[in-house]
C-alpha cells in the first residue's frame, strides 16, 4: 500500500531505536552488538539508542548487555529489565512503549534479522512510507517443518482473517513515530504483534532479504509454543472458527435428517431394521467429538476474554538501565 508519498528530508540525522527483546541470548550479545556498530559507524546520520528488552532470562544475558554499555561507545544502549518471562509478545511491546526513536525497529538479537538492511529501510522511509517490511526471500536455512507450517498459517490465516499479514514477514520491519503510537495505544493485552502492525494500515512497502542461519544458540521457539502462537493470531483477528461450527451444526443435522429418512424407508420396504452396535458407537464417538472440538473453539475466545476483563498489564517492568531516577 502506498498512497501518496511525502518524502522526508534526506539531510537531517534520522533517530532511531532498535527493539531488541532477549531471553537467554547471551551468547549472542555481542556479535550481535558489532555488526549494529558497524552499520552506524558506516551511516553518520543514524542516531539513537538499541533498546534490549530483557525477558526474564536466567543466563548472563543482563550482564553482558550491562558491560557493553562501555564497550561500544558511541553506541547508546540500554535495558529494560522485566520482573520475570512474560513471552516475546510482552517484550516487544514493552520496548515499543519505551522506545524514543523517529523510527522503531524490532530485530531478532540471532542476527537471522541483518542488521545490514537497516539503512536500505531507513532510504525507504526517508521516501515517504511510514511502515518498511522486511521480506524473507529466501528461507532455505530454516528446517523445512517450518517453512511447510510457516506457509500453511500464513495460507489459512489469510483466508479466514482481515486484515491480511504478508507472508514471509516478521517482526523486522521499520515503523514511524506515528506508527508506534497508534500501536501502543491499543488498549488489548492479548496481543499478536504481527496482526497488530497489519491493522493499523499506514503507507507501507517491502525490502526482501535472504534469513541467514542463527548466529548463536538456539530458538526459544519450539512446536508447541509455534502451534500455540498460531493459535493466538487466528483468534485474534477472526471469528471464523465459531461461525464455522453453524454450517457444520447444520451439515450435520442434515445429514442426521436423511440417514433417519433412510431408516424409515428401509422399515417400509425390508419390514423393522435392528441396527448395529457397531454403527451405534460410530455415530456417538463421532458426534461426542465434533461437540468437544466446538467446545474447545468455543473455550479459546472465551479464554480471551476472560484474561482482557482482568485488565491486568502486559508486563512489569524491574528496573531500567541506566536508571533514569536521580
Amino acid at each position: 500500500m502506498s498512497g501518496v508519498l511525502h518524502a522526508r528530508p534526506h539531510d537531517r540525522p534520522v533517530t532511531l531505536t532498535l527493539v531488541v527483546p532477549v531471553f537467554n541470548e547471551a551468547s549472542a550479545i555481542v556479535l550481535f552488538l558489532q555488526r549494529v556498530k558497524a552499520v552506524f559507524d558506516a551511516a553518520p546520520r543514524l542516531k539513537g539508542e538499541v533498546l534490549f528488552i530483557n525477558d526474564g532470562s536466567t543466563d548472563d544475558t543482563l550482564d553482558l548487555i550491562l558491560a557493553q554499555q562501555r564497550n561500544f561507545a558511541p553506541l547508546s544502549i540500554h535495558a529494560i529489565e522485566l520482573s520475570r518471562n512474560f513471552g516475546k509478545e510482552a517484550a516487544l511491546a514493552a520496548g515499543l512503549a519505551e522506545a524514543l526513536g523517529d523510527v522503531v525497529i524490532p530485530i531478532d538479537v540471532d542476527l537471522q534479522d541483518p542488521p545490514e538492511l537497516i539503512p536500505v529501510m531507513i532510504e525507504q522511509w526517508e521516501k515517504g512510507y511510514d511502515v518498511v517490511l522486511a521480506r524473507r526471500v529466501d528461507r532455505s536455512r530454516d528446517p523445512l517443518m517450518k517453512r511447510l507450517t510457516a506457509d500453511w498459517f500464513y495460507r489459512l490465516h489469510n483466508a479466514i482473517s482481515d486484515p491480511p499479514l504478508p507472508a514471509n514477514v516478521g517482526d523486522f520491519r521499520a515503523m514511524d513515530r506515528a506508527v508506534v503510537e497508534v500501536i501502543n495505544a491499543l488498549p488489548e493485552t492479548q496481543r499478536f504483534m504481527k496482526g497488530l502492525f497489519a491493522w493499523v494500515g499506514f503507507r507501507s512497502c517491502m525490502v526482501d532479504y535472504s534469513r541467514p542461519e542463527r548466529s548463536a544458540g538456539q530458538s526459544k521457539f519450539n512446536s508447541w509454543k509455534l502451534w500455540n502462537f498460531a493459535l493466538e493470531g487466528i483468534t485474534s483477528f477472526s471469528a471464523a472458527p465459531l461461525r464455522m461450527w453453524t454450517y457444520l451444526g447444520g451439515l450435520i443435522s442434515l445429514a442426521s435428517f436423511i440417514f433417519a429418512a433412510t431408516i424409515v424407508a428401509r422399515v417400509w420396504v425390508y419390514g423393522v431394521d435392528v441396527p448395529g452396535y457397531a454403527s451405534l458407537m460410530v455415530a456417538v464417538t463421532f458426534f461426542g467429538g465434533i461437540q468437544l472440538i466446538g467446545i474447545g473453539a468455543l473455550g479459546e475466545y472465551l479464554a480471551r476474554t476472560y484474561m482482557e476483563s482482568k485488565r491486568r498489564p502486559l508486563y512489569v517492568i524491574r528496573r531500567r538501565y541506566p536508571d533514569p531516577s536521580p
